[in-house]
């Protein structure tokens, strides 16, 4: 059985003048223990709707989204919540750190919603991301890389099966940008998690051996739909 198993999904949006758009409909989609994605797709393609699907943030209209043996699709909002503290880290595209919290608050908040605080790991982690001589600094002390690095820190917290990283190269420069891909993989190795990243950067996505379009994806329910 994969770790995360996808079936039928699908989720739309309603506008203000009442119009409704499909923004994410895949038929199947499946990642192992361990596995290592790369999900393309250009802006507005519903590459963040489809994580957030995923960490059970947004709930789809219909289908399935089973993460280690739970269909978060069907599961209660407070078990959707449990799951994700404990089985999933996200690093957002905006860092989403807590500006009125040092490094190391940001990071054992993280774990409050999980099995619980463990200061020792959370330093851990920090000195292993480069931030060591950083922990009581606040995030507007910090550069954009950084910040990132205290958002990969977090995600680990908690030892999660599944890490989530929606554009995490999307605010740093070259070089930074690299830098942080490189220890968001070096971090899932280490832990044995899997990693399922989105970007439209094509430099990024070559990082990966196993690269998948989310229009592709889209477009097979679209020719399943014709089929039948």
């Amino acid at each position: 059985m994969a770790l995360l198993e996808i079936r039928n999904l699908k989720k739309s949006f309603r506008a203000p003048d009442g119009s409704i758009t499909t923004v994410v409909e895949i038929p199947a989609f499946d990642l192992e223990a361990r596995q290592r994605v790369a999900l393309s797709g250009a802006s507005g393609s519903g590459k963040t709707t489809f994580l957030n699907l995923i960490a059970g943030i947004l709930v789809p209209d219909l289908g399935s989204v089973v993460l280690d043996g739970v269909d978060l699709a069907t599961a209660k909002e407070a078990a959707r919540d449990r799951i994700r503290a404990v089985s999933i880290g996200y690093i957002f595209q905006t860092f989403n750190l807590l500006q009125g919290y040092t490094c190391l608050e940001n990071v054992l908040l993280g774990m409050s919603f999980g099995p619980g605080s463990d200061r020792g790991r959370a330093e851990e982690l920090l000195r292993r991301v480069g931030l060591g001589d950083r922990l009581r600094h606040y995030p507007r002390q910090l550069s954009t890389g950084q910040q990132q690095r205290v958002a990969v820190a977090r995600a680990l917290a908690n030892r999660p099966k599944l890490v989530l990283a929606d554009e995490p190269t999307g605010n740093l420069d070259h070089r930074a940008g690299l830098e942080s891909l490189a220890l968001i993989r070096e971090a899932c190795t280490e832990s044995g998690a899997a990693l399922l990243l989105v970007s439209h950067d094509r430099e990024v996505l070559a990082q990966f051996d196993d690269r998948r379009d989310l229009l592709a994806l889209n477009r097979a329910a679209h020719a399943q739909e014709v089929a039948s």
